[in-house]
């Protein structure tokens, strides 16, 4: 089990707790907190986590920016890839392209599932992730792909 999962773990057993570790999480990459993100679950190959449409992550229309969006893409994506890497392997951002679909006009949840993968064969993993709005609308999609090495 990794890092990230063994102190959700321990943190799910108090009050409070999923709230402090998804402060936690925003904390290690602190452009995260900008987002005020909450994760609403994190397993092996699977993450959600979701945004308040808050003043702060507003452009001028009134919509959540679309670089909000993209730290919420990339720290789900991320945490999913976190979640499911063995313990003998990072990985690191390359690229990511997105697509605008809808306008977000309403709160946000960010969803990344990862396929099985052959990790001792695996160079590179493309996260998908899917950023719906509260009536379950695709509002943007994300491709990032993220470089897995052996640790040294």
């Amino acid at each position: 089990m990794s890092r990230v999962l063994k102190l959700q773990e321990k943190l799910q057993k108090i009050p409070f707790g999923q709230k402090i570790f998804s402060k936690l999480v925003a904390r290690n990459a602190p452009y995260f907190q900008s987002i005020s993100p909450y994760i609403i679950e994190l397993k092996p190959h699977s993450c959600s986590i979701s945004m308040k449409k808050r003043k702060k992550v507003l452009n001028h229309l009134k919509t959540v920016h679309a670089i909000a969006m993209c730290n919420l893409c990339e720290l789900t994506g991320g945490l999913c890839l976190e979640a499911s890497i063995p313990k003998t392997h990072r990985w690191i951002p390359m690229g990511m392209k997105v697509s605008y679909l809808k306008k977000a006009k309403t709160n946000l949840i960010g969803t990344c599932h990862l396929p099985k993968i052959d990790w001792e064969n695996t160079r590179k993993v493309v996260c998908h992730v899917e950023v719906t709005d509260i009536d379950n609308v695709i509002v943007m999609e994300a491709h990032i792909d993220m470089k897995i090495s052996l640790k040294k």
